[in-house]
C-alpha cells in the first residue's frame, strides 16, 4: 500500500476552518483493528500538566460523522449542544487527567493547547454539522491568543499515519513515536528549537512579522492573506525559471514515470514520448507557497506528483536544476528569495524532516511516520 502523506490526509484542510469529512482519505480495512490504539501524550515542556490541555477531534470512519473523543476514550458525535454558554465546546482533557487515551478508527487531529481549552464550535452547514477549528494565523480567531499546535492522523485498520505539521503555522515544538512493526519516531526538534526559530524569522528580511510575539510564526502564504508578507515575494523566481525553460529541457521523473517539460507559449507542458501529459500556468507567489492555484495537486497519478515537485523546487529554490527532484537536502534553500519559514523549521529539527509546506513530502522531506500494524503512538511534548 503506497504512504498516505499530508496531502491525501488532509486534501483541502489547509485552509483552516471547517473540516469536513470529503476532505479525508477512507482506506479499506486491512491490516490491524484500530479501534483503541492508545495515545499518549508525554510532557517534556517543564510546564504543569494542569496546564496543559489535549484535544482529539475529527471524523469517525466508520460512520462518516465528525467528533471528539471524550475522557473516558468514547467517541462523541458533534451535536450542536455542545456549544456551551460561551459559544464554543469543552472538547479539552487536562493532560494531568489523562493516562493514555484509546483513537477510534478515527481521522484528525490532536490539538495541544497550553493555559486553557481551545475554542472549537459546531457549526451548520448544509450537508450536516460542521465543527469550527482553531485557526491561529488569524488575528481574530477566538483561539488566536492561545499558545497551541496540533498533529495530524488517520487510523483505520491499514494502520496508523500520523504527522507533525508547519504547513500552516509553528507553535509548539513536538514529536511522534509509533511502535508496532518497529518504534519509530520523526522530526524530534533540537533543544531550544523554538526560540531559535522565532529569534531567525525575525532577523530574516520579509519574515519578521510572520512571528507572532510570543504564540506562534505563521506560514507565509497565511502572511500574504494577512497583508504581512509580500504577495510577489517569488515571482521574480518564477519568471526566471519560466524564461530559462523556453530554451532548456527539464527532464522529470515522477511516479517511476519520465517526463520532459518546455515552456510552450506561457505554460509548463510536460511530455512523455511526445503526448502531452501535463500543463501548468504560471504560479504566482501565493500559488507556490500554498502549493495550489496553478499547482494544484490532482489525485491522478500524473499532473499531481509533477506540480508536488514544481512547487517542492520553487520553494526549495532548486529548480534552475534541469534533473528533477532534486533529492539531495545539502542543496536545498540556496541564495536569499527561497522559502526560509521552510528552511528554518528543517534546521532546527535532529533528523531534519519537517512539514514546512504542502509538498515537503517530495523527496520524503516531511515529518510524516507510518505503521501498518501499530500498537500504541506517543506524541512527546518538548521544552521551550
Amino acid at each position: 500500500m503506497p504512504a498516505l502523506t499530508r496531502r491525501n490526509l488532509f486534501r483541502g484542510a489547509i485552509g483552516g476552518g471547517v473540516l469536513g469529512a470529503a476532505g479525508l482519505l477512507a482506506v479499506p480495512q486491512l491490516v490491524h483493528a484500530a479501534n483503541g490504539l492508545p495515545l499518549k501524550v508525554v510532557n517534556n515542556t517543564g510546564k504543569s500538566s494542569d496546564q496543559i490541555w489535549v484535544h482529539v477531534v475529527g471524523t469517525n470512519l466508520a460512520t462518516g460523522k465528525m467528533g471528539h473523543i471524550k475522557a473516558d476514550g468514547n467517541f462523541a458525535e458533534i451535536a450542536l449542544s455542545d456549544n456551551t454558554a460561551t459559544g464554543y465546546t469543552n472538547y479539552g482533557i487536562r493532560l494531568s487527567e489523562l493516562n493514555s487515551l484509546p483513537l477510534a478508527t478515527l481521522s484528525g487531529r490532536v490539538y495541544i493547547s497550553i493555559g486553557e481549552q481551545l475554542k472549537f464550535k459546531v457549526v451548520g452547514t448544509p450537508s450536516g454539522y460542521g465543527l469550527q477549528y482553531p485557526a491561529g494565523w488569524v488575528t481574530s480567531d477566538p483561539s488566536y491568543n492561545i499558545v497551541h499546535d496540533f498533529m495530524e492522523f488517520t487510523n483505520n485498520d491499514a494502520g496508523m499515519f500520523c504527522n507533525t505539521t508547519m504547513v500552516d503555522m509553528f507553535g509548539l515544538p513536538m514529536f511522534v513515536t509509533l511502535t508496532g512493526t518497529r518504534t519509530q519516531s520523526i522530526a524530534q526538534f533540537k533543544d531550544g528549537a523554538r526560540a531559535k526559530i522565532f529569534e531567525a524569522l525575525r532577523k530574516q528580511s520579509g519574515f519578521e512579522k510572520l512571528v507572532q510575539g510570543n504564540l506562534r510564526v505563521i506560514a507565509p502564504g497565511h502572511g500574504i492573506e494577512s497583508g504581512i508578507f509580500s504577495s510577489t515575494y517569488l515571482d521574480g523566481n518564477v519568471s526566471a525559471r519560466w524564461s530559462q525553460y523556453s530554451s532548456q529541457t527539464m527532464n522529470l521523473t515522477a511516479n517511476n514515470q519520465q517526463y520532459t517539460g518546455k515552456i510552450e507559449g506561457s505554460n509548463f507542458v510536460f511530455r512523455q514520448n511526445g503526448a502531452v501529459k501535463a500543463t501548468f500556468a504560471k504560479p504566482t507567489t501565493k500559488d507556490v507557497f500554498f502549493c495550489n492555484g496553478a499547482l494544484v495537486s490532482p489525485n491522478d497519478g500524473v499532473s499531481g506528483p509533477i506540480a508536488a515537485i514544481l512547487a517542492a523546487g520553487l520553494n526549495r529554490g532548486v529548480l534552475s536544476q534541469t534533473t528533477q527532484p532534486v533529492t539531495n537536502p545539502a542543496q536545498f534553500y540556496p541564495g536569499t528569495t527561497v522559502n526560509h519559514y521552510s528552511r528554518v523549521i528543517h534546521e532546527n529539527t535532529v533528523d531534519g524532516k519537517a512539514y514546512g509546506f504542502a509538498y515537503d513530502d517530495v523527496c520524503e522531506q516531511a515529518s510524516y511516520i507510518q505503521d501498518n500494524a501499530p500498537t500504541g503512538v506517543t506524541l512527546t511534548l518538548q521544552p521551550f
